[in-house]
């Protein structure tokens, strides 16, 4: 076939997806009117979810899973907004990570809110300000973020899903590598692009910013001024990439939580974190650990945070497979309650692809 014969067939296919479209947004719009007479929330994290993974298992031919999934987010995003515009909270400014966390997750339908700490995201969701929350939990190169943790000590609000976002930095400036003498970003993003700073940009200077999208800024109309950001935080601010995907280790995702009030129901493909202490005597978090391997729980994460109110006393964060309903982990969790001076689940949601 000609090239105009393919463009005439994929004119023809695009009129058809947009009448399905069309068709799905009128079924969405039916779906609000139901749960708004029940009062059921907008966002569903295990319908979400299940929706998603049997789409990407019904995947073939040239088009990748990963691009299905991102198509229907939108798509997702597009006709829950007809329902009603979920309000999120995350910690900004806006072209961060956590940003594109919130956008993966909600898309671009939503109205994101950008706060100034992670405290201030899960305030703006008890408050009222938010629907949910989107804070950094764990990166797989500097581990878990301890101020989440803490925060999710203290709140009422549950885990209703999570989100891993790849982490790729970008070197931006308006000058060109070798007028760069002072290179900026989040501590963390410094630390995450050590080796190629030290190799490619030796003689800069390094200066910590609040968030690598306030470096950006910092960098506009400076051309001995580098910040390492997002792609979307460069485009932004008008800077152009010297250097792509500099972090030290190309493996290098974050992991984030979506918070909110919403409690989804077990999908089969499931998560659950929790805090517990335990009694202060030898051998009490082995005793603990002891019930998730009596009932074949495998743990994805442990970390322990200093309990503020005793000196060298501990709580422990733990994330297992499976939800808390399940048969297995109910079990485990009724052992633990007799067992531990302080317990709380912190939410049990769908489990993303690592």
């Amino acid at each position: 076939m000609s090239l105009d014969e393919l463009r005439d067939r994929i004119d023809k296919i695009d009129a058809q997806i947009l009448d399905l479209l069309v068709r799905r947004a009128e079924v969405a719009s039916d779906i609000g009117s139901i749960k708004d007479a029940g009062d059921s929330p907008v966002y569903a994290p295990d319908r979400e979810a299940h929706l998603l993974r049997v789409l990407s298992e019904r995947v073939s031919g040239p088009i990748k899973p990963d691009s299905v999934e991102a198509v229907f987010r939108e798509i997702i995003s597009a006709c829950r907004g007809l329902q009603r515009v979920p309000a999120v909270a995350f910690l900004g400014p806006e072209h961060t990570f956590t940003h594109l966390a919130a956008r993966k997750r909600f898309g671009h339908r939503a109205n994101t809110l950008p706060t100034a700490s992670i405290p201030d995201v899960f305030d703006a969701v008890q408050r009222g300000q938010a629907d949910f929350g989107v804070v950094p939990i764990q990166n797989s190169t500097e581990g878990v973020v301890g101020q989440t943790l803490d925060c999710m000590l203290d709140t009422s609000l549950r885990i209703c899903a999570e989100v891993y976002v790849q982490i790729n930095h970008f070197l931006a400036s308006v000058g060109e590598l070798s007028q760069i003498r002072q290179v900026r970003s989040h501590p963390q993003v410094l630390a995450q692009c050590r080796r190629w700073l030290r190799d490619m940009l030796p003689g800069a200077d390094q200066v910590a910013t609040a968030s690598s999208s306030v470096a950006a800024a910092d960098a506009v109309g400076e051309p001995a001024i580098a910040a390492i950001c997002t792609r979307e935080a460069a485009d932004a601010h008008g800077l152009n990439i010297r250097a792509e995907q500099i972090e030290d280790k190309p493996d290098n995702r974050t992991r984030f939580f979506v918070v909110g009030e919403v409690e989804p129901p077990a999908t089969g493909e499931d998560k659950t974190s929790l805090v517990f202490s335990t009694p202060h005597r030898p051998g009490a978090l082995h005793m603990a650990l002891g019930a998730f391997a009596e009932h074949s729980i495998n743990l994805t994460l442990i970390q322990s945070r200093p309990a503020r109110e005793e000196l060298w006393e501990y709580v422990f964060f733990v994330d297992f497979e499976g939800h808390q309903s399940d048969t297995g982990p109910a079990a485990a969790l009724e052992h633990l309650e007799g067992y531990c001076p302080l317990l709380k689940v912190l939410g049990s949601y769908p489990a993303e692809p690592a």
